[in-house]
């Protein structure tokens, strides 16, 4: 399976940005959207935000073991006071896992591919995923969630991503 998307790895500005909300998923969307499946598959993921492959839509997809499916525009409308700390990974941070602190339930509306308002609510494992998703809509990372240790202990990978990011968008004064 190959994809013509390319996927942004720590230190491209990308990553860092707001997603867009799209008013209604129309065909260019249902394209994207086949080829972020595509490439999540690809990059063997298990879900993939839009601005990760550099499109600032308000976008990710998922396969949580049910089939691949599309999120779009979500909102959190309810968070569970309790938290649970699940180890993530991240296809934008390969090699680093990071233990994060996240409810435990959420409530979450969107939109489906199909236009469908559909609201769900979650825990475990599909929490999880689409508070990740939802972080990298939002232009945060799971090196946010990183201890001070964490950060330490990663460093090192994290320089070597930023300095590949560097090659491939070199810096360009004024």
């Amino acid at each position: 399976m190959t994809t013509r998307l390319r996927l942004r790895t720590y230190g491209d500005p990308c990553l860092r940005q707001v997603a867009r909300p799209i008013c209604a998923v129309g065909p260019a969307e249902r394209l994207l959207i086949r080829e972020m499946i595509t490439a999540m598959y690809a990059f063997d993921g298990t879900g993939l935000a839009a601005s990760q492959v550099g499109v600032l839509e308000m976008i990710f997809v998922a396969d949580i073991g049910e089939g691949p499916f599309a999120v779009v525009n979500p909102r959190v409308i309810h968070k569970s006071v309790k938290q649970t700390v699940m180890e993530e990974g991240c296809l934008s941070f390969p090699g680093i896992r990071i233990k994060v602190k996240r409810p435990e339930k959420i409530s979450v509306r969107y939109l489906s591919e199909r236009n469908e308002t559909l609201e769900v609510e979650l825990s475990g494992t599909p929490a999880k995923v689409f508070q990740h998703e939802i972080d990298h809509l939002n232009g945060r990372m799971i090196i946010d969630h990183a201890s001070r240790l964490e950060k330490i202990k990663f460093k090192d990978k994290l320089k070597h991503l930023e300095s590949l990011q560097k090659k491939i968008r070199p810096h360009v004064p004024g």
